[in-house]
């Protein structure tokens, strides 16, 4: 059964780190791009960052470039999300998806993870 979960969310104040972590059972990630994405309350889920299989092409929003980092570990079947300097804006619950490419419509991702809620307060 293919199955993405993400954890390494929770509550940070304004300035702070978190690490997020994709990882996949039931399939290898070695062939799949990663996808992060976040929905806040009351918006629509938009696209963060994004990794290709091999790891040689990522990609960012506007809003986080520069104080987000996306990486994988395909050793340990895992994506990562580095997040640092985190703002309130970047509270929503934040998920990650598997394509065979990274794609800017969310709608070509097939396999989600159930998603890992970042609150940023102080």
């Amino acid at each position: 059964q293919f199955q993405l979960v993400e954890s390494g969310g929770g509550l940070v104040q304004p300035g702070g780190s978190l690490r997020l972590s994709c990882t996949a059972s039931g399939f290898t990630l070695d062939y799949y791009a990663i996808g992060w994405f976040r929905q806040a309350p009351g918006k629509e889920r938009e696209g963060v960052s994004c990794i290709t299989s091999n790891g040689e092409f990522t990609d960012y929003a506007d809003s986080v470039k520069g104080r987000f980092t996306i990486s994988r570990d395909n050793l340990k079947n895992t994506v990562y999300l580095q997040m640092n300097n985190l703002k309130p804006e970047d509270t929503a619950v934040y998920y990650c998806a598997a394509e065979t490419s990274c794609y800017s419509d969310q709608r070509e991702y097939d396999y989600w993870g159930q998603g890992t809620q970042v609150t940023v307060s102080s």
